[in-house]
């Protein structure tokens, strides 16, 4: 799918109708119909008319190297979900209620897809959590906090916390997070070492290969592997910018390598 297009899942999303507030009011309490057709008839007209909207949330996951006809369809399942779940008696516009259904329905299939596998019992929190937020920011026209939804639950803060934080995406260190057009700067580039490693230049024979650096290369590298700073604190120190530190450290090892 691209999205200078407007085709997904084989839907061309440009002969689609846009609804109004009023309109999708009107097919709200018509899909709570006792005329069951009625309310297929209502079902399916609100579902087309929001399709747009479904695919506007999914553009805040392209970087993620998902198939996003995929997560057009899993945003789909999020949108149904808040029509079967919205209250008309609320002063609440759909779209405000409908977006972090989907995001929340996107998120939970990201997280059930994902290589790093987290217990049952943590996943069943944290999706409770999210669902006990998603309610209470529609009621409340705020999001609530932690304690807020430890509450609700009835389980310890700690709990809560631990549950969220083990569904978290994790980073790649080679994530792209700053570039200047030459040089980019990955996570790993920011990540200080804590570890001493005062044998790591003799281990690997590097001695006479350091020696013949400037001055300044050599700092750079003392401060970032033996003191374990991270670019940004180099570069506060010696008074130029992370890209330069990043493009000095580079050009460092690339010297010692081909001394080697």
């Amino acid at each position: 799918m691209q999205y200078n297009k407007v085709e997904i899942c084989g839907v061309n999303t440009a002969k689609l109708k846009v609804l109004t507030e009023a309109e999708k009011r009107e097919l709200l309490k018509k899909v709570r119909s006792a005329d069951e057709q009625e309310s297929k008839r209502a079902r399916e007209e609100l579902i087309n008319g929001n399709l747009r909207l479904v695919l506007s949330v999914i553009q805040r996951f392209t970087n993620r190297g998902e198939n996003l006809d995929d997560l057009f369809q899993v945003g789909c399942i999020g949108l149904i979900k808040a029509i079967d779940n919205f209250n008309i008696e609320l002063d609440v516009r759909f779209s405000t209620y409908a977006v972090p259904m989907i995001i929340g329905e996107i998120r939970r299939y990201l997280r059930d897809n994902n290589s790093v596998r987290v217990s049952r019992s943590l996943r069943d929190i944290a999706y409770r959590a999210m669902q006990v937020k998603e309610q209470m920011t529609a009621a409340n026209n705020r999001e609530p906090t932690v304690e807020e939804i430890a509450q609700k639950l009835e389980l310890p803060k700690e709990d809560v916390v631990l549950a969220l934080e083990a569904i978290v995406e994790p980073v790649s260190l080679y994530e792209p997070v700053f570039s200047d057009g030459n040089d980019t700067i990955f996570v790993m580039d920011q990540v200080g070492d804590s570890v001493d490693d005062s044998d790591w230049l003799e281990e690997i024979a590097l001695k006479e290969a350091i020696n013949n650096l400037n001055p300044r290369e050599k700092r750079i590298l003392s401060m970032r592997f033996f003191q374990g700073k991270t670019q940004t604190e180099v570069a506060q120190e010696i008074g130029i910018s992370q890209a330069q530190v990043s493009r000095l450290e580079k050009g460092s090892l690339n010297k010692i390598k081909s001394r080697l």
